[in-house]
């Protein structure tokens, strides 16, 4: 049996690797697999870095799928596979058998260009590896692809048209096999993940009662507890490289060593009150109920390299009147989580239980709701090939994990459907009115209107559920139907000394600036985020499990730059790596009181009464930091912090003399070149009649090739 799979494989079979941070490069794959098990191929869908070299000349067929992140980087789970391929002593044919055609997930504000060809670095990551495999012998199938994220139809705006030209392409190339046709779009596939019941209903409502958190059995020892609000909920809300870890991580503890005084009150353990920090919108119709809603439950997840983080506090920034809420939230960590400028913590946000009961109401899950679940293996033949799956990527249970509880820590129904989402529940409804609207959201022609109803409302996945209420879904299928949670990174902005916490032992201070989302659509009702709920609704005393995540790049850049100016550019929350370097070199001056330490640091937001976020500490002597500020809704004429760089170039110009590095952080999109170019016309108008424009953009294009020129976006 096994020697005729293995046949099978080699006749017929595909192999889509993605390498993701934010799981979009991980949709498009699985998009890509589902249409090659339409083609009765029998398809794998993993992470790069779950493959070796020798597995690229297995299948038929090789498809990748490549986001790209950082300065040009890999995702980090591409990283492995990446490296291995640029190793010097392969053979120049050594993947001469592999046939494979890559899609890039790109981001067309990304300004780096690539000096040799003078073209931008737009979906950098998949053009290097479709270079690198050819290289190798690899022949290309069929020309690659690149998405775009700025554009107005997303990456659907390139990906739907090249995914029916490939679709095309591989039937033409691989035709169906003699006495098979092609699975049509309205036959389900099989499910690649299920759940089923672990014991008998009696013995498991005995050992576990989660509806009753009176019963005996509902404690779970061995749990750490977030301490959260528990009051009553009110009724359904439907809102919705070559320097290793190690080496860094030994530098960085030497760059911990120092102390500096401060005007820094010691904090106790825990605020017990922060309901003045947790004021609603007076518009907002749950404003009313945000104390009283219950929050999610107590346990944490055993989320892989992660570590306790206790809340401190959880603070609002701006004042309760602006439309905008800025929280500061301070955590205390272990010391040995010590971090550096540039590094990011991610945060696990939960559903609560009133969108949970309200899903398991509206499906009749109730009797299963509560009983402890197994993840079971499928078949290979449909989805896992040689390695069997039993869980999605990413998804990180709780041990006996019940549907309940999947749904709380693990599921995101609050996230904005994808097609295949209503391509997949038109099969679980009898009302043809209801199955024929769903899946006109799944055809291409309908683009603008799938866009209507899903992204340019936010509209969640509970609530489309809601708004087809003939919808059954077999919770078996849980895991396959809803994608899971995925952690949110926020770039950490506190440092130096602001590490400290005096007369606490063992611990250090973590700190992020989050702009909670929260906004209204074309729907009456406020969107918000869901980690932003999650954040807003925090109180001190809670533990969280977080990751931290090192910036390499960030790290690298700023360890060059010792001894020289820095300027930083960074416009509302992109402040927050900027504040943590500042500290950082505010630390560091005590040991190199003689060593250049000029900074500048452009801040921009809208109104100075309300987010000049952390003004008072810019006038603290100690950070020898200049700022200068935009506050574009503070005069008729809107001024932005690339219109600072123009009228400071005299400035910029002798900084950029002195080899000064430049930070530019903060949202993706058109800040980051209008940024980029009022830098290149600073340097073309005060280095001389000399300098061509052209002459300037090469000379700045130089600069981001040896990091001198950093940009963080998000």
């Amino acid at each position: 049996m096994a020697e005729m799979h293995e046949g099978q494989q080699r006749d017929r079979t595909a192999l889509v690797l993605y390498g993701s941070e934010t799981g979009n490069s991980q949709d498009v794959a699985e998009e890509l697999g589902r249409a090659a098990q339409r083609l009765h191929f029998v398809t794998r869908v993993c992470e790069m870095d779950q493959v070796d070299i020798n597995s690229l000349l297995l299948p038929t067929f090789l498809l990748f799928v490549v986001g790209t992140t950082g300065q040009g980087e890999f995702p980090r789970n591409a990283r492995k596979l990446w490296k291995s391929l640029l190793r010097k002593r392969l053979p120049a044919d050594c993947l001469a058998l592999v046939k494979f055609t890559t899609f890039g997930l790109g981001d067309s504000s990304y300004p780096k260009t690539d000096p040799v060809t003078d073209t931008a670095r737009f979906n950098w990551a998949a053009r290097k590896l479709h270079k690198r495999l050819e290289q190798l012998g690899a022949k290309e199938v069929y020309p690659r692809g690149e998405g775009d994220e700025q554009h107005e139809e997303g990456i659907d705006g390139t990906f739907l048209s090249w995914f029916a030209d490939l679709r095309r392409h591989l039937l033409s190339c691989y035709p169906i096999p003699p006495g098979k046709s092609e699975i049509p779009a309205d036959v389900l596939l099989p499910p690649p993940y299920t759940v089923a019941i672990r014991e008998a209903p009696s013995t498991a409502l005995e050992s576990r009662s989660i509806a009753d958190p009176s019963h005996p059995a509902a404690s779970n020892s061995g749990r750490s507890d977030t301490h959260v609000n528990t009051s009553p909920s009110p009724a359904l809300s439907q809102d919705n490289s070559s320097t290793s870890t190690e080496t860094m991580d030994n530098a960085r503890s030497s760059k911990n060593q120092f102390s500096m005084r401060a005007d820094w009150m010691p904090e106790p353990e825990y605020q017990t009150d922060t309901r003045s920090q947790l004021k609603g919108d007076a518009n907002d119709p749950d404003s009313a109920h945000a104390d009283s809603e219950i929050f999610p439950p107590k346990d944490m997840l055993p989320i892989p390299k992660s570590f306790d983080a206790k809340l401190i506090r959880n603070e609002r920034v701006t004042p309760a009147s602006h439309w905008q809420d800025v929280r500061l939230l301070t955590f205390h960590v272990s010391e040995d989580r010590a971090y550096y400028p540039g590094d990011t913590v991610t945060i696990f946000p939960k559903n609560y239980p009133a969108d949970v009961q309200a899903l398991i109401d509206l499906q009749g899950w109730n009797d299963v709701a509560d009983l402890p679940l197994v993840f079971e293996a499928q078949a290979p033949d449909y989805f896992g090939a040689e390695n069997l799956v039993s869980k999605p990527p990413g998804l990180v249970p709780l041990e006996d994990s019940t549907m309940r509880e999947l749904l709380l820590h693990n599921l995101d129904i609050t996230a904005i459907p994808k097609r295949h989402f209503f391509n997949l529940i038109a099969h679980f409804t009898d009302d043809l009115m209801h199955r024929e609207r769903l899946l006109e959201f799944t055809n291409p022609m309908y683009t603008d209107e799938f866009f209507d109803y899903t992204t340019r409302p936010r509209r969640s996945i509970l609530e489309v559920l809601h708004d087809f209420p003939s919808v059954r879904l077999p919770w078996k299928w849980a895991t396959t139907i809803f994608p899971p949670i995925r952690g949110r990174q926020f770039s950490i902005c506190s440092g130096g000394v602001q590490q400290d916490c005096p007369g606490i032992h063992g611990k250090i201070r973590l700190q992020i600036l989050v702009a909670i989302v929260k906004y209204r659509t074309v729907l009456k009702k406020i969107r918000q985020g869901l980690c932003s709920r999650y954040i807003a609704h925090l109180t001190p005393g809670s533990t969280l499990a977080v990751t931290m995540t090192p910036n390499l790049a960030f790290y690298k850049a700023v360890e060059a730059s010792v001894g020289f100016p820095i300027i930083m550019v960074g416009p509302g929350t992109g402040v927050a790596p900027c504040r943590s370097l500042i500290w950082h070199r505010a630390a560091e001056a005590i040991e190199y009181p003689n060593q250049n330490r000029d900074m500048v640091l452009f801040f921009g937001n809208r109104n100075k009464q309300a987010d000049y976020f952390f003004e008072a500490e810019w006038k603290n002597p100690t950070l020898r930091t200049e700022v200068f500020t935009a506050f574009s809704r503070d005069q008729r004429e809107k001024i932005y912090v690339q219109d600072l760089i123009r009228r400071q170039g005299k400035l910029i110009h002798q900084l950029l003399s002195k080899n000064a590095l430049i930070i530019v952080c903060g949202s993706s999109g058109k800040m980051p070149l209008q940024v980029r170019q009022a830098f290149i016309d600073v340097m073309e108008e005060y280095g001389g009649p000399w300098e061509s424009r052209q002459h300037v953009e090469k000379t700045f294009e130089f600069l981001e090739k040896r990091g001198q020129y950093l940009q963080e976006t998000w």
